[in-house]
């Protein structure tokens, strides 16, 4: 099927974008405003206790749904919920994205027509472009795209953004779905979970813009976050796999660096270099 300008449209029927939000209307209007698509987007909003309550915007081509939580229970309670909410739905897909990242035009499409190539995957991330809350770049994010690669490499880098991740919901529900156990390290807890019975993979161009925010669970909740990946890590440490240990001692070395100064020696390493 084509559209009025000839591009190809892939359906988006069986997908929807999730999205947990706490407060920060401004912030998720602007991210949902983000995506251009040729085909309906379905979006929705786990509104985590909000004061006042997230309120749906209108924007062309998408279809927002808001699901109230009673009060704040935290990013994983509201995956959960969320998760389960479009499989009841009949959803087969959920995109995920944060308020205050963008999407790049056509991810959902691209995402969504490899997952239907690659019926083993069940995870799927683009590269991330990291930038300031005014959009300016900071470096961008390139793990690598096959499956045997993440899973060595799981515990040494961020192989999968969160934010840019497409996730068959089928799987998501038969590996036990996000939940709480590792608090701030959710996603790389399902990760996990879903590479012991699926593949994980990554599409290698950009397909999110993501902000560095000082309000984020990377920086507020930061101490948490380690902590919970390394118990992750441990739980599932591997030995023979020199990743393992190098993750490892990165974790620990992050726990003794202030959040700011990782901030700098990631920009530093990763930023672009300009040639002269």
């Amino acid at each position: 099927m084509t559209n009025s300008s000839g591009t190809a449209q892939i359906p988006l029927d069986d997908v929807a974008v999730l999205i947990p939000a706490y407060n920060g209307q401004a912030d998720l209007d602007a991210t949902l405003a983000s995506f251009e698509e040729n085909a309906p987007v379905h979006v929705l909003i786990v509104d985590d206790g909000s004061t006042p309550p997230i309120v749906a915007p209108t924007l062309p081509n998408l279809h927002i749904e808001v699901l109230r939580m009673a009060q704040n229970g935290g990013i994983e309670r509201a995956l959960q919920t969320g998760i389960d909410a479009l499989a009841q739905r009949g959803f087969r897909y959920a995109a995920r994205i944060d308020t205050g990242d963008r999407a790049v035009p056509q991810r959902l499409a691209k995402q969504r027509a490899f997952m239907e190539r690659h019926p083993n995957v069940a995870g799927l991330g683009m590269w991330t472009q990291v930038v300031t809350r005014a959009g300016e770049p900071l470096f961008m994010l390139t793990p690598p795209a096959e499956p045997d690669a993440i899973r060595r490499q799981r515990f040494f880098r961020s192989c999968l953004a969160h934010p840019s991740m497409m996730l068959r919901i089928d799987a998501v529900r038969t590996a036990g779905n996000y939940r709480a156990e590792y608090r701030s390290a959710e996603d790389l807890d399902l990760f996990v979970r879903l590479m012991d019975r699926y593949d994980c993979a990554n599409l290698p161009e950009l397909g999110l813009y993501y902000e560095l925010n000082e309000g984020g669970i990377s920086a507020t909740k930061r101490r948490r976050q380690i902590g919970s990946t390394l118990r992750l890590q441990l739980r599932y440490f591997n030995a023979g796999n020199p990743y393992d240990w190098l993750g490892l001692a990165k974790n620990l070395l992050h726990l003794a660096l202030p959040y700011r100064t990782l901030q700098r020696v990631k920009r530093a390493l990763l930023a672009p270099r300009v040639s002269r």
